[in-house]
């Protein structure tokens, strides 16, 4: 279930950015046909502007500010496809990973209070084959570690606290797989912003090398398309750290619950005289 969301994500994200480049392309038709169909009706509209008297203007309709999505999809669409694509793989990459992650730790997420109660029943009426099937019935680190604890009864306290060490390291490992990636995005999308920027402010540099002469136009059109991959990878990178700190502050939230109730379960052991039977 948590591949097919990632992969269902991925499939949208690279259909969303199909769509932008597949609207920039009609847009640059619609443009050329919309110049061609204004040079065709010049001639018309220069003897309709004879024939109609000039107190018959119209007023024009103001357009419709621009959203902020609207804004941010026409300025990628603006910078250049061979930097920005790089970054938007990236951002797919990262929020697939991201919410695999979020979604399994979610699912790891459980109620150690009212799992602890159902272990301290059974081992008070001296079933531990009942409390490790408690165990065995709830997902999660937690119960998993705790079942490892158990296991280890027979052969004493100090073989229980080794079990549910050993077995807590290799839960750690499992909870924080894929971090490793996710913090490579993080550096890497920046990078990649400010690659695209040096290669765009070498592009302009040659533009006017070949003008001759520092135009307003050359420069600020250049500098514009070159700065826009580092606004791009800066934002993906801002995106994926939030990301990256949720995770991390869910798996601190984990571990500190399964290492509470691997006292508490070494404690109910001595307790109920578990050692000892």
């Amino acid at each position: 279930m948590r591949k097919l969301s990632a992969l269902l994500l991925v499939f949208g994200l690279v259909a969303f950015a199909s769509n932008i480049y597949a609207q920039d392309a009609s847009l640059d038709t619609l443009n050329q046909d919309g110049d061609t169909t204004e040079q065709a009706a010049q001639p018309t509209e220069e003897v309709a502007a004879d024939e109609t008297p000039a107190a018959t203007e119209t007023p024009s309709d103001e357009p419709e500010p621009a959203t902020g999505f609207q804004v941010l999809k026409e300025k990628f669409i603006q910078g250049s496809w061979e930097f920005m694509l790089p970054i938007l793989i990236t951002l797919i990459i990262g929020l697939a990973l991201s919410i695999e992650r979020i979604i399994t730790l979610n699912i790891a997420s459980i109620n150690t209070e009212k799992l602890l109660t159902q272990i301290d029943d059974r081992l008070k009426a001296g079933d531990i084959e009942g409390a490790m099937e408690v165990c065995r019935a709830t997902p999660g680190p937690t119960a998993s570690v705790l079942y490892e604890g158990l296991k280890n009864v027979k052969n004493g306290p100090d073989a229980v606290e080794k079990a549910i060490v050993s077995y807590g390291s290799v839960q750690m490992g499992l909870m924080e797989k894929g971090l490793v990636w996710i913090s490579l995005i993080i550096a890497l999308a920046p990078m990649l912003g400010f690659f695209g920027t040096v290669i765009g402010m070498v592009a302009a540099f040659d533009d006017i090398e070949r003008a001759g002469d520092i135009s307003p136009t050359i420069v600020a059109g250049g500098i514009k398309v070159a700065l826009l991959t580092t606004v791009f990878g800066l934002i993906v990178a801002m995106i994926m750290q939030v990301l990256y700190n949720y995770i991390v502050s869910k798996i601190d939230s984990i571990t500190n619950k399964m290492e509470e109730a691997s006292f508490a379960l070494i404690d109910m052991l001595i307790e109920n005289n578990a050692f000892n039977k």
